[in-house]
């Protein structure tokens, strides 16, 4: 895209611009010197620090979908995802720490869609970092009080005879939604089946759809 401006370029031909750098909030300033203190003190390495930072990045919906697409194939691995989520995670060589997770699965006549209402807890280790809609005070304080207005803002319309139970996550409890699988992917394999798994249908405001 052609740049439409008369500012000077730099050596590397890209138009100069000004630094956006703020100064550092309290917390930023205390992260920093706890960082350097537990590298200096030996306790960590720098390396070790950029390592976790690089395992936390390349979280994302997949690790979720993968559970999903396991339940759907594999029934006696649906059964205890629901029984305790946790436990069948870790089976599935995901770490998600001491974090209580619950599945929630999705039926003919009940549909669950999860909040927080206080911040943004959210099952990162499975799906990665939250969208920011998924932390906004509007979706924080209206999905409790109006959840099918809400979904229908996000596309999802549902029929009267659907139950919506909405579940607020809390820090030290997690949810994740197990979407009924759509009739039209039965007989898939479980590798094909990932693709249709979104992230908006393991938060409870969209549904698995084809990856075509």
């Amino acid at each position: 895209m052609p740049h439409d401006h008369h500012a000077p370029l730099s050596p590397s031909d890209h138009p100069y611009r000004d630094d956006d750098d703020t100064s550092l909030t309290y917390w930023q300033t205390m992260e920093i010197a706890v960082r350097e203190l537990l590298i200096e003190k030996g306790y960590l390495s720098a390396t070790q620090i950029q390592e976790q930072i690089n395992t936390m990045d390349e979280r994302s919906p997949a690790n979720g979908a993968a559970l999903v697409a396991k339940a759907w194939t594999d029934p006696t691995f649906k059964k205890s995802l629901i029984n305790d989520a946790g436990e069948a995670s870790r089976n599935m060589g995901f770490d998600i720490g001491p974090m209580h997770l619950i599945a929630l699965e999705n039926s003919e006549t009940v549909h669950n869609v999860i909040v927080c209402t206080l911040c943004s807890c959210y099952p990162r280790n499975l799906l990665g970092l939250p969208p920011d809609w998924y932390k906004s005070r509007a979706y924080r304080s209206r999905t409790v009080i109006e959840p099918r207005k809400v979904l229908a803002e996000f596309g999802l319309e549902l029929g009267e005879e659907i139950q919506v139970r909405v579940h607020d996550s809390t820090a030290d409890m997690r949810y994740i939604v197990v979407p009924a699988q759509p009739k039209e992917s039965i007989g898939l394999s479980e590798n094909e089946l990932k693709d249709w798994v979104t992230r908006d249908s393991m938060i409870g405001v969209g549904l698995p759809r084809s990856p075509i």
